[in-house]
């Protein structure tokens, strides 16, 4: 179908038309199209001209966690089991490129040859990152970062086989203790996922207050106030950064402070607001295993100016609990727990159970302890 030159004048301007505009246009056919081609027109053009084009059925599938698109035009996935490699028509080199273009204004954000990097936010919550050549190989690289659904809990991520039924229980314990926690892993492991069914489980009473590079957090939960950052524009102006928003956070009452991801200076302000009665505050981190979180909070603080002896002891007095997710063959699993642990001056993790196998490690009387409980 032939789109009218206004609409492609507002395209070309990086205004998309909406959802209205492309209803009357393509009713306007209805008398050659019937009303079941008028439908199908209607959601072709709202895929390729308002949404992610021939990618929107995967941000429809449930499963599906990440898109990404290679230069080369092939299309990757993850539905939770790693990689997988799919077929897309009508993904070239161009064809991509404009795709990338696109959903960036959608995100507000600019993207070409001055700019030729984003990262921004879409609609329902979708991450997006792309790159344009010269920085990649052959065309424009897009990834995109599919939230799950609002609403999933513990007990919905027990049912995935993410965790037993005893780590489930102890996970409910370690919030409603209003242990501090760091929910670690690499790349793609379910950190925020599990974060958010932690949250869920939050009294209804008390006030979270999420602080978030770019918006990732689901949170089934009746109070919660976000704080996003902010890019700064073409001049180089109007940044708002993650350190700028622990500091805002900290003056409107948490019950409960969340840093959806530490990487970098803010790291200072996040020890610091846990280290004044800040209890139950969490947040993710990305450590290889439990026993690297210590050596990567050294470095995070060696960004803000603080030396390795005051980072142990914020780090110690801050965060008491550590959890630690993996990919696993059959999916994303929550592999250990465990407690912060300084002997002589020196801080390392002391492993308390091994999920999997339901095996206890020394630090469980710690753990233990945090709960309540006997060891």
């Amino acid at each position: 179908m032939r789109i009218d030159a206004g609409i492609r004048d507002r395209i070309l301007r990086g205004q998309p038309p909406d959802a209205a505009g492309l209803g009357e246009l393509v009713q306007g056919e209805a008398a050659r199209l019937g009303q079941a081609g008028v439908d199908q027109v209607r959601s072709e053009l709202a895929a390729d001209l308002l949404g992610a084009g021939p990618l929107e059925p995967f941000l429809a599938d449930a499963e599906v966690t990440d898109i990404l698109v290679n230069g080369d035009g092939s299309v990757w996935v993850d539905r939770g089991r790693g990689l997988e490699q799919v077929a897309v028509t009508g993904l070239g080199s161009e064809s991509t490129r404009r795709l990338a273009v696109r959903l960036a204004g959608q995100a507000g954000r600019r993207l070409d040859e001055s700019q030729p990097w984003v990262d921004g936010l879409l609609s329902g919550g979708v991450r997006l990152h792309a790159v344009l050549p010269p920085l990649v190989d052959q065309g424009a690289h897009v990834s995109l970062r599919v939230p799950r659904q609002a609403g999933s809990r513990l007990a919905g991520l027990q049912a995935t086989g993410m965790f037993s039924a005893e780590t489930g229980l102890l996970l409910r314990r370690l919030v409603e203790r209003r242990v501090s926690l760091l929910v670690t892993g690499g790349t793609g492991t379910g950190k925020t996922t599990l974060l958010g069914g932690l949250l869920a489980e939050v009294p209804a009473h008390e006030r979270v207050v999420l602080v978030e590079d770019v918006r990732e957090l689901a949170v089934d939960h009746p109070h919660v106030v976000r704080l996003q950052g902010r890019a700064a524009n073409v001049e180089g102006r109007g940044e708002v950064t993650l350190v700028d928003l622990v500091r805002q956070a900290l003056r409107m009452r948490p019950d409960r402070l969340v840093v959806g991801e530490v990487r970098g200076a803010e790291v200072r302000e996040l020890l610091a607001a846990l280290n004044t009665g800040h209890e139950g505050g969490c947040g993710t981190v990305h450590a290889n295993s439990p026993e690297d979180v210590v050596a990567r909070f050294e470095a995070l603080g060696a960004l803000a100016g603080l030396s390795r002896a005051a980072v142990h002891a914020q780090f110690a007095s801050a965060v008491q609990a550590v959890v630690h997710v993996r990919r696993a063959p059959s999916g994303r699993t929550v592999e250990s727990v465990s407690v912060l642990d300084r002997r002589d001056g020196v801080l390392s993790v002391a492993p308390a159970l091994r999920c999997a196998r339901g095996e206890r490690g020394p630090g469980w009387p710690s753990l233990a302890a945090l709960l309540g409980e006997e060891p």
